[in-house]
Formats: structure tokens, C-alpha cells, sequence
């Protein structure tokens, strides 16, 4: 399955790149394959089924026949229906690699997602994020102090890569000099084989084994010390977590990974591509920088860092008048529903002081809510009044280049300079 799915997109039948999804029959459009993603051309497709088919029924893909709920009021009703729309046994659309699906807590329905949610919560509780400001505001200080002015960088790996490894780094307890290997495992684990850096299912499973291995040895260290207020030694503490088997706490582990890196980084990268996209809206915030808590919540609105998260169909059921059936795959396109004019005026533009930025999907909604959602509010905040503090503009100077995927929406460069004050 995997192996179809990682075809390049130029070669695979599958693929939408260069499509018009306007002249093409609504029934054979397929938003799950990646070539649409990476090449930045999904909007169209996005809008078409809000507007003729916001639940739409994909009967063919690489990944099988899957339904779209594309707007927001109906996303909000599947994200906050557990008992008919469950995590189980995947939120990705693919069902399985190579037949093995990695248990974690977000692709579990109550009482066990509440039971081990419960424990890896007091580390983004707000008494810890108070705690945590300072050391953000000292890396992130440290991190734009050692830019280059007026020569070209990549942002991606020198800003949103490097400030989020530290933050994992520290939420973890994980050795400092390692660090770089938790981006590394983020991406692997979230990678499509063939599809740029793993470059076949072998590769990728290797880095997932030696993630787990490394985790496994911080566990064995922390199960003899008296509990830590870092995720590993909760998770090896944890009433509902310490007798895991060695899969579920890998797939915990890859889960806080994923979950503490790409959506952050890739908000911190899209809130430089939205900028230069809208340049009258980075003068409004050098002309007043208190738009920056607004503005965060806007860059994660128009980014959405996470494409999508899919459900499963318990029993049959009915939405928007479509019949579901039991066992059906269900999407609910964030990215889609956060671009939805009938909750969110000007949906395609980026607005630092729009009313109400918060009200966006990116976080989900219900049980599955982001656990980390304030700490990446802050970080991203922090981050953009030390920008503002130092510099006039970060000035994008070359294409951004995206992930090669329909789940992870996000940036693997994006080449900028920086002017001075």
C-alpha cells in the first residue's frame, strides 16, 4: 500500500498535480495523495467540494475509498461525536504500514485515551508553562542573535527546526547534544517511503527502531529514579502507562514527537510565507506589535499544520444528508474547514487582527483537542516579539519547499534574509 502511495506524483495515476478540479468530475477528486500538497495546489480542490460536495464520497484512491468533510460546522460535529466517529485504529488515512499500525493515545477511543492523555498532561499544565516562558524567551534570544543580516539562510533549519528540537529536548529530559536525532525520528515517522527522506520502508522502520531503543534506555533510567516532571519518566510512572507493551509507548513517544514538532515548526515557517504573502498586514504589525497574540492565532488558522485527521464510522450514520456506513473512513479536512467563508469571513486571507483567530480548527475540537495547543502559542509568540524586537523584515528570497504529504502540512526549506531596523 505504502509503496503505491510513494510513487512521484508526476508518474502516479493517482495524482491531482496540474489538474483543473473544475473540469474534471467531482467523483474522481482525491485530496489524500501527496503531489497536490507539495506542489501547493490543493485550494482549488478544497474550495470545488465545499461549495457542490462538502461530504464527499472518494470510492477510488491509493489508499482506498475514503469520505471528506470539508466544512467547518460539519468537522466540528465529527470531531465532537467520538462514540459514532472513533480514532480507532488509526487518525492517519492510510489503515496500516506494512500491516503494523503504532498504538498511541490520540488514535484511542475513552476511557484508555482519557487514562493516558491524563498522564502526560501537567507538562503543558499553565503553572509549567509559566515555568517555561523564560527558558523560551533565553533560546529563542540566543537562536535570531546568531542570524546572518542581509544573507541568505534557510529558516526552516537555522528558526523552526532548531527552537523546536530544544523545546523536545526539554520536555523530554532528552540529552541535549542528541536532539537533532528527535527532528530526525519526527520526520521518518511521519514520512512516505520513496516519497523524498526515507527513501524505502525499511529505512524508515530502521529509525523508528532505533527511536524506540533510545527511548527505551531514557525509560529504564527513569523507571528507578523517583518520578520526573519530564514525559518519559510520566509515562513510565503513569498508573495507566508504566505496564505498556514496548509498541504503545513507541507510538506515545512518535505521537509527542510528531505532535511538540511539526505543527509548531511548520506555523513558525508558514507565519514568514504568510507575511510576505500579505505584506499591508506586516506593516500593520511593525506599525503595532500588540497584534502578535491575535497574529499567532491567525498563523495557525492559515497554515493548519496538520491537513487533516481522519475517523472511523462505528455504525451507520448520517452527515450532511449522506448516508456513512459502519467502518467507513471519514476526513475531516481542517485545512478545508478553516477556509470555510461561511464560519470565517475572508477565509483566504491572512488578517493579524481578525475577531475571534482563535476560533480556527487547526487544534481539533472535543477529547482529541491538542494536549500542547498553549505551548505552541507561546513559543510562537515569544518568537515573533523577538523577531519584531530585531528586525524590520524576514524577507522570503526563494520558493518555500513543502513536505510530500497530504497529513503534515509543512516546509522542508524556505530561504529568506533578514533586514535590520
Amino acid at each position: 500500500m505504502s509503496e503505491v502511495i510513494a510513487q512521484e506524483h508526476k508518474q502516479s495515476k493517482w495524482s491531482m498535480v496540474g489538474k483543473d478540479p473544475y473540469s474534471m468530475p467531482i467523483e474522481e477528486i482525491d485530496l489524500s495523495h501527496p503531489g497536490i500538497w507539495q506542489a501547493n495546489q490543493f485550494l482549488p480542490f478544497l474550495e470545488r467540494l465545499r461549495k457542490e460536495d462538502p461530504v464527499h464520497f472518494c470510492r477510488e484512491s491509493a489508499v482506498g475509498p475514503y469520505w471528506s468533510v470539508m466544512k467547518y460546522k460539519d468537522i466540528m460535529e465529527v470531531d465532537t461525536t467520538p462514540d459514532i466517529y472513533s480514532s480507532e485504529p488509526t487518525i492517519g488515512i492510510v489503515d496500516t504500514f506494512e500491516e503494523f499500525t503504532l498504538p498511541s493515545f490520540i488514535a484511542m477511543d475513552r476511557p484508555k485515551h482519557d487514562e493516558q492523555r491524563r498522564i502526560a498532561q501537567p507538562v503543558v499544565a499553565p503553572v509549567n508553562l509559566k515555568n517555561l516562558e523564560e527558558l523560551i524567551r533565553k533560546r529563542v534570544c540566543r537562536i535570531l542573535d546568531n542570524l546572518p543580516l542581509e544573507k541568505e539562510f534557510d529558516w526552516v533549519k537555522n528558526v523552526s527546526v532548531e527552537l523546536t528540537t530544544q523545546m523536545l529536548a526539554t520536555l523530554f529530559d532528552f540529552p541535549f547534544k542528541d536532539r537533532y536525532k528527535l527532528t530526525y525520528w519526527s520526520d521518518m515517522a511521519t514520512a512516505i517511503p520513496g516519497g523524498g527522506l526515507a527513501k524505502s520502508q525499511a529505512e524508515r522502520w530502521e529509525a523508528i527502531e532505533e527511536c524506540l531503543a533510545y527511548f527505551t534506555r531514557l525509560w529504564n533510567k527513569r523507571i528507578k529514579e523517583d518520578p520526573g516532571f519530564d514525559l518519559v519518566s510520566m509515562l513510565a510512572h503513569g498508573e495507566a502507562t508504566r505496564q505498556m507493551p514496548p509498541e504503545e509507548y513507541l507510538g506515545n513517544i512518535i505521537l509527542l514527537i510528531v505532535g511538540g514538532n511539526d505543527t509548531t515548526r511548520n506555523s513558525i515557517t508558514g507565519g514568514v510565507v504568510a507575511l510576505n504573502e500579505f505584506p499591508e498586514q506586516y506593516e500593520k504589525l511593525r506599525a503595532n506589535h500588540e497584534h502578535i497574540p491575535n497574529m499567532v492565532s491567525e498563523i495557525i488558522r492559515w497554515q493548519t499544520p496538520l491537513a487533516y485527521m481522519r475517523r472511523t464510522a462505528t455504525k451507520d450514520t448520517e452527515l450532511r444528508g449522506k448516508e456513512i456506513k459502519a467502518g467507513d473512513k471519514v476526513v475531516m479536512w481542517y485545512v478545508s474547514g478553516n477556509r470555510d467563508e461561511e464560519t470565517i469571513v475572508r477565509a483566504d486571507e491572512f488578517i493579524i487582527d481578525r475577531p475571534n483567530a482563535r476560533k480556527h480548527l487547526s487544534f481539533g475540537f472535543g477529547i482529541h483537542r491538542c494536549m500542547g495547543n498553549r505551548l505552541a502559542e507561546m513559543q510562537l509568540r515569544i518568537l515573533w516579539e523577538e523577531v519584531m524586537n530585531r528586525f524590520h523584515t524576514v524577507e522570503v528570497v526563494g520558493a518555500p519547499e513543502r513536505v510530500y504529504s497530504s497529513f503534515i502540512k509543512g516546509y522542508t526549506r524556505l530561504p529568506v534574509k533578514l533586514h535590520s531596523l
